[in-house]
């Protein structure tokens, strides 16, 4: 933990105080130091992509936000060091955030922004049609929970991998639809078999073997891959894949927010940790606890 001034909203940006935020893949990534020589890197350096608070103040040229307005989204910047991880995050008034329906909790928004948008770009990249049956590799994880629910809401019938016993019970209480679980720790090949004999219709790529799981799929399946598996690894398979860079636009944001504020949409947070204790926020990531982590920062 370290003190740092409070950033300055620029023209078009937004000053949020952040009440919440989560940790995602992408901030160990940072913190590995994977991301060198690809993004500049500003320090000190603070991490965080997720938030959800109170617009502070405003930019120049701002329309559509008020202060006192609450909002969430993802930080996203063309460089790695004003992350949301902290009290106070500005971000791009025009992209990566929106206001917070009625209905949806701060505490939950929080958690939703770069997951919801993963999971919801992967489930239309392989847009699954009613009755069709979709594998999800990582189901629960931020983004594999949330994907269950959408592809199960979309009339597919869904197969998803997790460990038996708290882990297969917590996929299967996502959504009321009959979800299928595999565990991926034993022969998954044959257990996905013998659900879908002809091979799946598509697969979410969100953890494992990406090639391994395109070869479950049927002759022109489709494979939507958060991992960086391209076309390529698969060449002179009748299958396609998806490359998926979540894709925060406000449109998405919105569509998610209005979902989680009926009800039709449930955030999975199992663990909250306070700003003081973020590394253990991230020690519980690694760990591999299912569903979100959040971090409340004010």
């Amino acid at each position: 933990m370290a003190e740092a001034e409070t950033p300055r909203p620029e023209a078009g940006e937004v000053l949020v105080k952040v009440a919440v935020s989560s940790v995602n893949g992408f901030d160990l990534s940072v913190l590995g130091g994977h991301l060198q020589g690809m993004m500049e890197h500003r320090f000190p350096l603070v991490v965080g992509m997720d938030f959800a608070g109170t617009v502070e103040a405003l930019g120049e040229g701002v329309d559509g936000f008020a202060v006192g307005d609450a909002v969430f989204g993802v930080a996203m910047k063309p460089y790695l060091g004003g992350g949301a991880l902290a009290e106070y995050v500005a971000v791009n008034a025009g992209y990566g955030v929106t206001h917070v329906p009625e209905g949806l909790d701060v505490k939950d928004a929080g958690a939703l922004g770069l997951a919801g948008t993963a999971a919801l770009n992967s489930v239309d990249a392989v847009s699954p049609d009613k009755g069709e049956t979709v594998l999800i590799s990582g189901a629960t994880g931020g983004v594999g929970a949330l994907a269950v629910q959408l592809a199960a809401a979309r009339g597919a019938r869904v197969i998803a991998t997790a460990r038996p016993g708290e882990e297969a019970d917590f996929v299967r209480s996502l959504t009321e639809a009959d979800v299928a679980v595999v565990d991926f720790t034993g022969d998954l090949v044959a257990q996905v078999r013998a659900l879908a004999p002809g091979g799946v219709d598509a697969v979410l790529h969100l953890a494992g073997d990406g090639t391994a799981l395109a070869g479950l799929l049927r002759p022109g399946g489709r494979l939507a891959s958060t991992l960086g598996l391209t076309q390529d690894a698969v060449e002179g398979v009748d299958v396609t894949v998806h490359s998926i860079m979540a894709d925060p636009n406000p449109g998405t944001l919105s569509a998610l927010a209005d979902q989680a504020a009926t009800g039709a949409l449930r955030i999975p947070v199992n663990a909250t940790f306070p700003l003081e204790r973020a590394a253990e926020a991230f020690d519980a990531f690694r760990a591999g606890t299912f569903g979100k982590i959040t971090v409340t920062c004010s």
